[in-house]
């Protein structure tokens, strides 16, 4: 009850001198993002959270503690996606602490307020940086998958024939990916034939390369190397040295004759 009291005596006094400490807050907070964000932005930003908190000091409703912990988990999402740094993210609310501190340091007799404020400040910090690092990482997750997904594409190079042109390293899961875009391709355009286009592969993880009437193409002496040393077999899945003898090959495969244009 005594603590009650204490957050809510600071809360008055922090009501009575909101525009001061908002202001004070807002040109520590810009100070530390070097302009990457508007002084409308965060004062903005800043006065929603200053509201919530003495709602939450002054213990006018249940619901305010998680408005204003939801209101933090934006602050964190939208400064991870920004590229703000965690301790940038951080000082968006420590700061709060230094602009109460300048206030009652001019005379007011709340250091025993202050101190209960200050913890609270503390927790609500660290909520802020765990929730800035877990969007973080859902930010990188989603980063690589997408990274992923471009690296992979199927082409069409012909009626009936598709390729997948791969650059980087073939580890299993990025195998898994190209096998179920190549299926998912043969059988939205009926192609007949894929050419798995590996040339610019580096390494190659352990993997099988499936596929009907499936042509591999671009196998280099390393990769060749990594293959045999893994033991993988090809079975029925012809190789060509590079893509356009692989495409020669699905074209006669296809009915069609190839041949070379005349020169004057």
């Amino acid at each position: 009850m005594e603590n009650d009291t204490s957050q809510g005596r600071m809360a008055a006094y922090m009501r009575d001198h909101q525009d001061k400490v908002v202001g004070r807050w807002c040109e520590l907070v810009a100070a530390g993002v070097r302009g990457r964000s508007s002084a409308v932005e965060i004062r903005a930003e800043l006065e929603d959270l200053y509201t919530l908190l003495l709602r939450v000091m002054a213990g006018a409703d249940e619901h305010a503690a998680g408005e204003l912990r939801a209101g933090l988990a934006e602050l964190s999402r939208s400064r991870a996606r920004n590229g703000f740094t965690p301790s940038e993210t951080a000082l968006a609310v420590f700061s709060l602490k230094d602009a109460v501190y300048e206030l009652i340091a001019d005379g007011a007799d709340l250091v025993p307020e202050y101190l209960s404020f200050s913890r609270m400040v503390d927790d609500l910090g660290l909520h802020t940086f765990e929730t800035y690092a877990a969007a973080r990482e859902q930010i990188l997750a989603d980063q690589a998958a997408t990274m992923l997904e471009l690296s992979t594409p199927v082409v069409r190079l012909w009626d009936g024939i598709i390729a997948v042109p791969l650059v980087g390293t073939l580890d299993s899961a990025r195998t898994q990916l190209v096998t179920e875009k190549l299926l998912e391709t043969l059988v939205a355009t009926g192609a007949d034939h894929a050419v798995l286009d590996i040339t610019g592969v580096p390494t190659v993880d352990t993997a099988r390369l499936l596929g009907a009437e499936c042509i591999v193409c671009g196998i280099r002496p390393q990769v060749a190397q990594t293959i045999v040393s893994l033991g993988i077999e090809f079975g029925d899945i012809t190789t060509k040295a590079t893509l356009a003898d692989a495409l020669r090959h699905a074209l006669t495969r296809s009915g069609l004759k190839v041949t070379e244009a005349d020169r004057a």
